[in-house]
């Protein structure tokens, strides 16, 4: 059973989460937040496995909440929801920690499908679901072309071969086409990406992305 939290200002949005969510049968909701502070209190009392993330909230906003949450060393799984699909305050969620992004116009069959995945870990939640956001948000980086990588612990940490995982996630591979490119088991690309998140302290495949990116292993087109 997932539990999952909702953070959003607006009371109708919020029941509409519900209905839909308590229409399932491996999901739970087990609060829900007016604003930032609720949300961040409600984690740290029910440590859900999803909280479902406003971005625009009055008293503490999602990012600044999102933030706390991961800060508090929280398991809780963060999935931004917000109103325009290129909302500039979804790339600080992602760089807060949030493990996903959803526009609130998706279909309920995405919304689900985006909770099951993040509530997964690393395991399914990119690049299938922040493709179009990670292809914006990498734009947005101060990075030279022809730039050397930074060199950073968390990737000197990493094996040849992990490296070489690492870049291509960034580059937005699926384990699938890892697999199928590099000419391994997809039970091995499993392995190599469970430990490349366990070496580089990223809480899932998302955050992978961006520290691909941010360590210049992959540099925007």
């Amino acid at each position: 059973m997932t539990t999952v939290l909702i953070a959003d200002d607006q009371p109708m949005q919020r029941f509409g989460f519900r209905m839909l969510l308590e229409s399932q049968d491996d999901m739970t909701v087990v609060g829900e937040a007016g604003n930032g502070t609720e949300a961040v209190h409600l984690v740290a009392r029910h440590h859900p496995d999803v909280v479902l993330m406003d971005i625009r909230m009055p008293s503490l906003d999602g990012i600044e909440a999102t933030r706390r949450i991961i800060a508090s060393g929280a398991r809780t799984r963060i999935l931004i929801v917000t109103t325009f699909d290129l909302d500039e305050y979804a790339y600080d969620g992602l760089r807060a920690g949030a493990s996903g992004f959803l526009v609130k116009d998706a279909l309920p069959e995405e919304l689900l499908a985006g909770i099951r995945a993040v509530a997964a870990g690393d395991a399914v939640v990119a690049p299938t679901l922040t493709r179009r956001l990670l292809d914006a948000y990498v734009h947005h980086l101060p990075v030279v072309p022809g730039t050397p990588a930074i060199s950073d612990p968390r990737i000197t940490a990493l094996t040849e071969r992990e490296r070489e995982i690492l870049t291509v996630i960034g580059q937005g591979w699926s384990n699938t086409e890892i697999a199928a490119r590099l000419h391994l088991a997809e039970s091995t690309v499993k392995t190599h990406v469970t430990r490349i998140l366990a070496k580089t302290g990223a809480r899932d495949r998302v955050q992978a992305v961006i520290l691909a990116y941010d360590t210049r292993l992959v540099t925007p087109m």
